[in-house]
């Protein structure tokens, strides 16, 4: 089978950009067909006979289609495609891969362009949620080309915003899906550690560093390279999926929603080295954060993680809020490869709170246009694609352990 498709660059993330209409009609054949596009499931997390790169940033698919009958330009399926698993986990959105999609929309003819910048509105079909994208043209076509630096990619770029519409309850239907700023969580094997669960543009539970054991200098490699510190994180995780409702069971969470809730660390500022091995001062930063993606620590800091990080820490009574000592104005996230800059505006509203919009900014390229090649049988016999799970709420939730 030949489908054609575009690899693209959004943020600090990578991925194939599909047309729901080149590829199969049967989910099953479908989710195969991507599968075998990534060379995945691969059990040494190669993915050596495929188009992934074996991180989570460089494991990600965006399947477009349009949406003039719902009321935007285009619809945005994001993908999380298992490196080890046969599995695609579609429970929550990608900020980074976001950025990409309306830079691909004007150069597929999606989406007519207006120089100097043409306004994409797109659909995230994951979650049900509006954003609006404000991309840079020139003669028709997206132009990558500026001087916006962004942490964890190397050079410059043209500064794509995003504006998200409403973000909170992207997963869970719920900015605080317990209904509390902070919970108890007990974890057999682990303990009972205090917790702050927000869904707003993908649902995080944020710990405190030192409650997992750590001082929050630790990099990516040093936490990756514990199997033991891995594993209780996802039994954290796991369960904390279960306290917000996204799951019924921990064994649920490890085995079908992998990449929903992020486990997120979080702490007040202090010195530590960047992933470039340069010294990032407290000074710089508001809170020091780094979240977990699909069982590994991210290398920088996913986009709809830095929104809900920001939206907590404008929340009263939240481990983020904590973190930032109560400060309010922009949020800069120290993160393992430098500062995310982001402001959140959080509003009381019939007696709860709500997030009108955040604006982020972020880069991206177009790297190569063609088609993926995938043999027939691989479609019949390489994999067994995981069936679609319906997230269910309503979780009691314990206020103690």
């Amino acid at each position: 089978m030949k489908v054609p498709a575009v690899f693209m660059r959004g943020g600090t993330s990578r991925g194939l950009f599909f047309h729901e209409q080149d590829l199969p009609g049967d989910p099953i054949r479908r989710d195969r067909f991507i599968l075998a596009s990534y060379g995945s499931p691969d059990p040494d997390r190669r993915q050596v006979d495929g188009l992934g790169g074996a991180t989570s940033s460089t494991s990600k698919v965006a399947v477009i289609s349009d949406g003039r009958h719902l009321g935007v330009d285009v619809l945005y399926h994001f993908g999380q495609v298992s490196i080890d698993k046969a599995l695609i986990d579609r429970r929550g959105n990608c900020g980074n891969i976001s950025s990409a999609v309306g830079p691909f929309a004007v150069d597929e003819g999606l989406v007519e362009a207006t120089d100097p910048v043409t306004k994409v509105r797109f659909l995230n079909v994951n979650t049900n949620k509006t954003i609006v994208a404000h991309v840079p043209t020139r003669n028709g076509r997206f132009h990558p080309v500026g001087d916006f630096e962004l942490p964890g990619v190397p050079g410059g770029g043209a500064a794509i915003q995003l504006d998200y519409l409403d973000p909170g309850g992207s997963v869970t239907g719920r900015l605080l899906p317990t209904g509390n700023p902070r919970d108890a969580l007990e974890v057999p094997g682990v303990g009972c550690l205090e917790v702050s669960i927000v869904d707003a543009a993908n649902p995080l539970v944020f710990v405190r560093w030192e409650d997992l054991g750590l001082r929050g200098v630790e990099s990516p490699d040093e936490i990756d390279s514990r199997p033991d510190l891995l594993e209780r994180m996802e039994l954290v995780r796991s369960h904390a999926g279960v306290l917000a409702g996204i799951v019924e069971h921990p064994e649920e969470a490890t085995a079908s929603s992998p990449s929903v809730p992020k486990l997120t660390f979080v702490g007040p500022p202090r010195d530590y080295h960047r992933t470039d091995g340069t010294l990032q001062s407290a000074s710089d930063t508001t809170l020091r954060a780094a979240m977990m993606s699909m069982g590994r620590l991210h290398r920088s800091y996913a986009l709809t993680g830095g929104i809900c990080t920001a939206v907590a820490a404008a929340l009263p009574g939240t481990l983020p809020h904590e973190a930032s000592g109560s400060r309010s104005g922009e949020t800069m996230i120290g993160h393992p490869a430098g500062v995310l800059p982001l402001s959140a505006e959080v509003v009381q509203e019939n007696g709860g709170w709500h997030v009108p919009h955040v604006s982020a900014f972020r880069t991206a390229r177009r790297l190569m246009e063609g088609a993926v090649l995938v043999p027939d049988e691989y479609l019949d016999d390489h994999a067994e694609a995981a069936n679609p799970t319906t997230i269910t709420t309503g979780t009691e939730v314990p206020s103690s352990c």
